[in-house]
């Protein structure tokens, strides 16, 4: 295990932690890096987010790639970093400056914990798993350079961050690596060849019920495509929609009959939640756009042959007529490898999940214990699940629990249970008192019984090791950064 490497480190330089701890003071005076920035500009002091410990010093910069970066450091540094992948993805053409500094605000639980954090904005918006996973590995390089090699390094991600920080793992953290453990925390860890299939069918269910996206005057494109390249399709004009054919914004005594049925058809078939079918929607609608017309040169990655769809008022009339279509097999092979996961892991991994994540399903974890037992890593796994109902943002002392559980772990070579950890959430929710949820018993359905499977791929992993090597040799293979 990793920890061995660290055993033979030298202590940090006093003159080191004496720089820090100034900066730290003179970070709260200072003015955040503005957002134009010149390329590959080194970490500047900044002022830190709201919420963060006294004495915690602030970086902001822009890397070789053109992604901005936010760095902390606390006055009580103890040594380790926490190097964080955001989700999303965020669309839109350029890196955004914003992003990693409201990251570090977000996640100010980790540096409030004593450790360093780290955190791209990654080089631009849009789908790209393994571009989001190398500019996490250049924040990390950037923190090495200028603060020196902390004791431990840990990747967290949470959402879409959760896969690319699994990516992560597979590409960056092999033995001997600069990783020396992972939370994933409400992770999409089923991969993007089959972790979308449920966008798939809400977009052709959708569009079989309410007929307006498009519209029959509209000009017509197939629906795996999401929106027609060119659109001016906004996220209001996409509620706007919703609403008509729903009346999901209204309260259901103001539905009328039709919105009502057309409502529960679209649930009832696609078992997404009420709450956050919108946000569904809006993704199988504008990133799907991203990922076919930006990233695949309109090829289609996405397919609902010998899907059968059930639930609603009139199952053989939806079959039907619901819109069909199959995968180009090279697409596919693009979106699997950028951002499938094979179970090549080697360092401890500890997952944290909501059982009702009404976004990123739970059952994603079922895909990812498969995945790696197939690849015989599953030793390196420990999930654990609690009964919140959310899916951005978890309980702080779960996030302080979690960390400190994998921190032991690699420290101690000790793998933790999920009830171990569970035990010791009590004691930081002491100082955070945002509760503590955990369900030690729980263990999530097989992805299959949340998503409808299409032929083939109900095994796991999605992307085999050997794949993943065969397709590295294909020119162009992937999603380009």
């Amino acid at each position: 295990m990793n920890r061995f490497r660290h055993a033979l480190r030298l202590p940090r330089s006093r003159r080191r932690v004496a720089g820090l701890l100034l900066a730290g003071t003179l970070a709260g005076v200072l003015a955040p890096a503005p957002a134009a920035q010149a390329r590959d500009t080194g970490p500047r002091p900044a002022a830190c987010p709201e919420g963060l410990p006294d004495g915690t010093a602030c970086y902001t910069g822009t890397d070789a790639n053109g992604a901005h970066y936010a760095i902390a450091v606390p006055g009580r540094w103890n040594g380790a970093l926490v190097v964080h992948a955001h989700g999303g993805p965020d669309l839109g053409d350029a890196s955004d400056p914003g992003r990693s500094v409201e990251d570090l605000g977000r996640w100010r639980v980790v540096v409030d914990q004593g450790y360093a954090w780290a955190g791209s904005s990654y080089r631009r918006g849009g789908y790209g798993t393994r571009m989001a996973a190398a500019d996490t590995e250049n924040v990390r390089r950037l923190f090495v350079e200028e603060f020196g090699e902390p004791r431990r390094t840990y990747v967290h991600g949470q959402s879409w961050g959760g896969n690319v920080a699994a990516k992560v793992v597979e590409t960056y953290a092999g033995k001997g690596g600069p990783y020396d453990g992972a939370l994933l925390t409400n992770g999409v860890l089923g991969g993007g060849s089959r972790g979308y299939d449920h966008r798939v069918d809400l977009r052709v269910v959708y569009q079989y019920y309410c007929a307006n996206l498009p519209r029959p005057e509209e000009p017509q494109y197939p629906l795996w495509q999401g929106l027609r390249h060119g659109s001016t399709l906004t996220t209001a004009g996409l509620r706007a929609r919703l609403q008509e054919c729903t009346g999901y914004a209204s309260p259901p005594g103001e539905r009328t009959a039709l919105q009502q049925r057309n409502l529960d058809d679209i649930l009832n078939v696609t078992g997404i939640p009420e709450r956050t079918l919108e946000s569904h929607l809006r993704f199988s609608v504008f990133t799907f756009r991203d990922i076919v017309h930006e990233r695949l040169g309109g090829r289609n990655p996405f397919s609902n042959r010998g899907v059968r769809y059930s639930g609603s008022h009139d199952d053989k009339a939806l079959n039907a007529g619901v819109e069909r279509f199959s995968a180009d097999p090279a697409a596919v092979r693009d979106l699997s490898y950028d951002s499938d996961l094979t179970g090549r892991v080697e360092i401890p991994v500890l997952t944290l999940h909501a059982k009702d994540d009404p976004t990123a399903f739970v059952e994603h974890e079922a895909a990812y214990r498969d995945t790696l037992r197939r690849a015989h890593r599953d030793r390196w796994l420990v999930r654990t699940f609690t009964g919140e109902h959310e899916h951005s943002a978890l309980s702080d002392a779960e996030y302080a629990t979690s960390l400190a559980a994998l921190d032991r772990w690699v420290r101690t070579g000790q793998r933790p249970t999920p009830r171990s950890v569970a035990a010791s959430c009590p004691a930081f929710d002491q100082v955070y008192a945002t509760g503590c949820f955990y369900d030690p018993a729980f263990r999530p359905a097989p992805y299959a019984s949340r998503v409808l499977p299409r032929p083939g791929g109900t095994s796991w992993p999605a992307m085999t090791a050997a794949r993943e090597k065969a397709w590295s040799r294909v020119p162009g293979v992937g999603i380009a950064p």
